[in-house]
């Protein structure tokens, strides 16, 4: 069964490595570029589609592990085919979208220069587009659909998410919130250690929950 690592917005999977390599060497890991996967257009629900499509592909359940975006699709992924997920793990991930935040979000992406885009993956325009249809969706009617464990992680430093962590955590089924130490928004980058502790942690415990 392996675990799926999703990257955040502005991520590449590289940046899953140092979290990876501090995990079980017997694990099985997966790690789709987003951004390249092929969709037909640049907007949420043509990314979401071409995920859906990556994940029905694979033949077994799965464990979700998602970054922010990553989150995000994983989320919707349970709540449509909760069948196919064995797991999530959701790091400063929301059930519905900060307006202020990816207003913000945009007009930094909007006077960066064409060039950073190139270094994650993507095109300015496709992040901005990203970016804006992403701002009316709202996954919580449907977070009663996803009955498998879930842990649902922010850093400490990650203010700007802390309180929905903690809120999604309340309203999943079988959810579960932990803080990273240190950790800031993209705790796979700045705190791999503390994040795969507590990852390494969660998938002990439910690996030996299955095998009772």
């Amino acid at each position: 069964m392996p675990i799926v690592f999703l990257h955040g917005l502005g991520q590449k999977p590289g940046d899953w490595d140092p979290v990876i390599n501090r995990l079980d060497k017997g694990s099985r890991t997966l790690c789709p570029n987003l951004h390249a996967l092929e969709r037909d257009g640049e907007d949420y629900p043509a990314l979401y589609g071409a995920f859906e499509r990556y994940c029905d592909g694979l033949e077994e359940q799965l464990d979700l592990c998602g970054l922010s975006l990553g989150g995000v699709l994983a989320l919707q992924y349970a709540a449509e085919h909760p069948e196919r997920v064995n797991s999530l793990a959701l790091i400063g991930a929301r059930a519905s979208m900060p307006k202020a935040l990816l207003k913000f979000q945009k007009l930094l992406f909007r006077v960066m220069p064409a060039e950073s885009f190139g270094k994650m993956g993507l095109e300015k325009q496709s992040a901005i587009q990203l970016c804006t249809s992403m701002a009316e969706l709202d996954l919580r009617p449907v977070l009663e659909q996803i009955t498998c464990p879930a842990l649902v992680l922010c850093g400490e430093k990650d203010r700007a998410n802390r309180h929905a962590a903690e809120k999604l955590g309340r309203m999943l089924p079988n959810g579960e919130v932990r803080l990273i130490a240190e950790g800031g928004h993209e705790a796979n980058r700045d705190a791999p250690e503390a994040l795969s502790v507590l990852l390494a942690d969660f998938y002990k415990r439910h690996a030996a929950v299955q095998n009772t």
